[in-house]
């Protein structure tokens, strides 16, 4: 059943001004029904929730504590064996033996840089070169705050990667940092395998 619609006040005196304008159809009637008006029920007003405080994403984070499950790149290359002669290994370390060719990745993007170290890697391991300086700098703070830490350094991090993969892996007999001469931690030293 249809619940009966009741009127505004505005309606209501509306309705009123027509009522005194019309004649009723039963004269012996002296009043019009009314209509009883409920009040309307007044709406509840939502709660308003307290307003959140300003923060952002990781605010309560300790800064000092990395989250990296890896070892440190320069410590992971450190702790690698070495795989060509211990006398020359040292030299190299120290900057003693100069490197017969470069190539700085310095700039690049991840894009641009893995095809250019990969000709000049198997290009330097053609002509017969041995001792080769990849040059990827130390890399800028880029992290934008988001909750996805961005790496320090991505190409000095990328490089090494690259190297111990195909169809590299197979040309390079070692890698270790650059002596500061040569570039330190922005740069590596790539002892390549002879061809055979």
């Amino acid at each position: 059943m249809r619940r009966p619609r009741h009127l505004s006040p505005d309606e209501r005196a509306l309705w009123d001004r027509v009522a005194e304008r019309a004649t009723p159809l039963h004269p012996q009637r002296d009043e019009p029904l009314r209509e009883t008006v409920m009040p309307a029920k007044p709406k509840k007003r939502p709660i308003a929730p307290d307003p959140l405080p300003d923060f952002r994403v990781g605010q309560n984070a300790s800064i000092a504590r990395q989250h990296d499950v890896m070892r440190p790149l320069v410590d992971r290359l450190a702790a690698a064996q070495v795989n060509m002669d211990s006398k020359s290994f040292g030299k190299m370390k120290r900057g003693k033996i100069k490197p017969e060719a470069r190539i700085d990745l310095h700039g690049m993007t991840m894009a641009e840089a893995h095809p250019e170290l990969i000709s000049f890697i198997l290009g330097s391991q053609s002509l017969g070169r041995r001792l080769v300086l990849v040059i990827t700098g130390k890399g800028k703070d880029r992290d934008d705050g988001g909750p996805i830490p961005t790496r320090h350094g991505v190409l000095r991090h990328q490089v090494p990667q690259w190297l111990a993969l195909p169809p590299l892996r197979q040309a390079i007999l070692q890698i270790t940092p650059a002596h500061l001469k040569h570039g330190g931690h922005g740069a590596y030293y790539v002892y390549l395998r002879r061809i055979r």
